[in-house]
């Protein structure tokens, strides 16, 4: 028996459907850095990046306020993070991967379209999401879980 936490079951709430009745594991983890100022700096030299890399719903808080750049680069973060744990990015697109917040404020992923189907297509099921942000930087940790399909 293995002692690796990682096949341990996991306290998430995949299903047997989808895990035929194995442990769930980690199937990657992915780390992303921003520069706040930089990214403060591109979307006001081009405002449409805005638009190219978050939805509606990213680009806005619960009360219709746009983002600050710094949350904004925390986002990002995230999405680079999740591109990261799929390896090849190739012919996915942004706006599948949406950063959102329950009514506490915790982030989440919500992954749909071109992301989901690499995502289902490497086993994962569940993504756990950490953002934070302090001295001129935005972080995103992102945990992917599921049943390797190695």
């Amino acid at each position: 028996m293995s002692t690796s936490r990682a096949t341990w079951r996991s306290r998430s709430l995949l299903n047997d459907e989808f895990t035929g009745g194995l442990p769930a594991s980690v199937i990657g983890i992915g780390v992303d850095i921003v520069d706040t100022e930089r990214f403060a700096t591109v979307i006001a030299r081009t405002p449409r990046v805005v638009t190219r890399l978050f939805t509606e719903a990213e680009s806005l808080t619960s009360d219709g306020v746009s983002r600050s750049a710094v949350s904004l680069a925390a986002r990002f973060a995230a999405k680079e993070a999740v591109a990261k744990v799929l390896g090849d990015t190739q012919g996915l697109e942004w706006h599948h991967c949406e950063v959102i917040a329950d009514s506490l404020g915790k982030p989440s992923l919500r992954i749909t379209g071109t992301i989901a189907d690499a995502a289902r297509a490497r086993g994962i099921a569940d993504w756990h999401l950490s953002l934070s942000h302090d001295g001129g930087h935005a972080i995103a940790f992102v945990v992917a879980e599921g049943v390797s399909r190695a």
